[in-house]
């Protein structure tokens, strides 16, 4: 519940700041009932919120660099919003458990970046693993918008594309050269 209030207060507070963001092919998202992996290269610090108000009402659960969860309060929020912590330096299994573990025993689908931050283009083979393991489609998604706060303020044009489900499970080699 406190989930979807959070949701909607940033969605209003998006509005009111930067207007209404276009979504386009969002009728191949899956079915709210079935769970399943969105991938998108990670552009601004507002994509995963993005990608998360496109998909509604499916909750998410999403990978955040650990840094991210030494502010007291900023740590709070964004676990409250799905987010969970990752080494980025020593990852460990914990890292593919979890997020495999919640696709199979919850209602809640993954946002995930495939390239690990803003800063790369090299693609990590972690969601393709998880995809497999946790019997999920990946669902590829690009945002086209701002990439600085200032172009929100600015108003500037958010958009998010949708691609096709891929299904995996005939894949034999669960990384990044695998698909």
């Amino acid at each position: 519940m406190f989930y979807t209030f959070l949701r909607g207060l940033v969605r209003f507070l998006l509005f009111i700041f930067n207007g209404k963001a276009q979504y386009h092919h969002t009728e191949r998202i899956p079915d709210k009932s079935e769970n399943y992996i969105l991938v998108a290269p990670h552009r601004m610090v507002l994509d995963p919120v993005y990608l998360a108000f496109a998909t509604r009402p499916k909750q998410f659960i999403f990978m955040a660099k650990k840094e991210l969860f030494k502010n007291p309060f900023f740590a709070w929020w964004i676990k409250k919003c799905g987010a969970f912590p990752v080494d980025r330096e020593n990852p460990g299994r914990e890292v593919i458990q979890y997020p495999v573990k919640m696709l199979k025993k919850s209602d809640k689908s993954l946002i995930m970046f495939p390239t690990g931050s803003r800063h790369s283009s090299e693609l990590k083979g972690g969601v393709t693993i998880i995809a497999k393991m946790a019997k999920v489609r990946i669902v590829p998604a690009v945002y086209q918008g701002p990439l600085s706060m200032k172009g929100i303020f600015k108003r500037e044009k958010v958009q998010l594309n949708f691609g096709e489900p891929i299904d995996i499970s005939d894949i034999k080699k669960a990384n990044a050269e695998g698909i």
